[in-house]
């Protein structure tokens, strides 16, 4: 019998590896909290300037529907005109891929702060990792001499992840359902810069804003019992079964979509679709869905059931329009806010249904159905939540929607 030796390592190799790790960090931070704020101060233009001056409101439903028609055209033009950036499409591709040319990161860039500010229905998520994944290919080479360029991914998506959620914990889980993280070595010696990049990032952003708190104060459920996981786990499959209807649609949509032969074409019309979305949904079902989702959670008495199935139905519609016709960004953020609003769901037909429990298994089994990442549906269901009581239910909830979802299809086009 052959027995594998594992490769010597080097403490001080690893020590090393700290340095590039902080400055990729900071840098991710530094240009999620950029974008961030860019795309914040444009949206205040957009939604309460702009219509304030015109002496009318950001949440009429006229204003809604020109907004995202408005959008629309303006990321169509972003990405026909701009150099080399007319040839990617955001839909055919993983959260985290290969590092793109430096060449596509400025209308990337531009296509999502304009897409963040004028309303679309998705999150920062992909092309801020892809532009920290290509600008860390580029200064890794550059600083440190034939660095392969699967350790920049690892530290700019470490990096990313740690701004974007104000901790390493989410990219810790990330990273561990990558493989390059199990290929060589103990996966701690792997996993060392980028929870370096990830805790600097985290502590970056924190420094340089209010920092990103996912949770939005709902009522504690006290200490959850045998029936709380039969209870949670009908709500996960629910959420699931929604999920997986919105997957198998998505690639049609996109094919339809793409079947328009200029992306101003498309892009218009997919602002279009999304402008009379947000005209039926009203104007919390527009955006990336963090701020809505806070704003839903305080206000979970004033909907009725139907309302509050409006609200599901009319964002899925919105995920799944923004993400086949093309625009820059992710979907984790607005399929967390419809897990929410599933979970809203729930408890509205049944009051005794602790919200808690409620919300974290309908975000569990609705980001499963579309991510396929376990670990991302747990941290995220237990941080929006807040509450770490909920966090044995939900381990307990995944597996029979991990079950349910496991063989079936990412929402994620096949390449034109």
């Amino acid at each position: 019998m052959t027995t594998t030796v594992p490769p010597e390592r080097s403490t001080s190799a690893i020590a090393r590896q700290a340095i590039p790790a902080l400055i990729i960090g900071i840098g991710t931070a530094l240009a999620y909290v950029g974008v961030s704020a860019v795309a914040d101060q444009f949206e205040h233009v957009l939604w309460d300037w702009l219509p304030e001056t015109l002496g009318t409101d950001g949440a009429n439903r006229w204003w809604i529907f020109g907004m995202l028609t408005a959008t629309g055209v303006a990321v169509g033009l972003i990405v026909w005109l701009v150099p080399g950036h007319a040839g990617t499409d955001p839909a055919t591709t993983e959260l985290v891929s290969e590092p793109p040319p430096l060449v596509v990161l400025p209308g990337i860039m531009l296509a999502l702060i304009v897409g963040l500010a004028g309303g679309v229905s998705l999150g920062p998520e992909n092309p801020i990792i892809a532009i920290n994944v290509g600008l860390a290919a580029w200064l890794l080479s550059k600083i440190v001499a034939g660095a392969p360029a699967e350790f920049a991914v690892l530290l700019a998506v470490s990096g990313t992840l740690g701004a974007m959620f104000g901790t390493p914990i989410a990219a810790a889980l990330l990273l561990t359902e990558m493989k390059a993280m199990h290929q060589r070595g103990e996966l701690w010696d792997n996993m060392f810069a980028p929870l370096v990049a990830a805790g600097i990032a985290g502590i970056t952003t924190d420094l340089l804003s209010s920092g990103m708190s996912l949770s939005v104060g709902i009522p504690s459920m006290g200490q959850p019992g045998y029936w709380d996981v039969l209870t949670g786990a009908v709500i996960a499959l629910a959420a699931a079964l929604l999920g997986l209807v919105a997957v198998y649609l998505f690639d049609p949509m996109h094919t339809l979509f793409h079947r328009l032969p200029n992306p101003l074409i498309t892009l218009t019309l997919g602002g279009l679709v999304l402008g009379i979305l947000g005209a039926i949904g009203g104007e919390i079902t527009l955006f990336k869905g963090l701020d809505q989702m806070g704003e839903l959670a305080s206000t979970v008495g004033d909907y009725t059931v139907a309302g509050l199935l409006l609200i599901v139905v009319v964002k899925i519609g919105a995920l799944l329009v923004a993400a086949a016709a093309g625009f820059r960004g992710g979907r984790i953020f607005p399929s967390v806010f419809v897990g929410l609003a599933i979970g809203e769901v729930a408890h509205a037909i049944d009051n005794d249904i602790p919200l808690a429990l409620a919300v974290g298994c309908g975000i569990l089994g609705f980001v499963l159905a579309v991510n396929r990442s376990g670990w991302l549906a747990l941290f995220l269901g237990v941080a929006v939540v807040g509450q770490v009581v909920v966090l044995p239910v939900l381990c307990l909830t995944i597996l029979p929607v991990w079950l349910l979802v496991s063989a079936r299809p990412k929402m994620i086009a096949a390449p034109e």
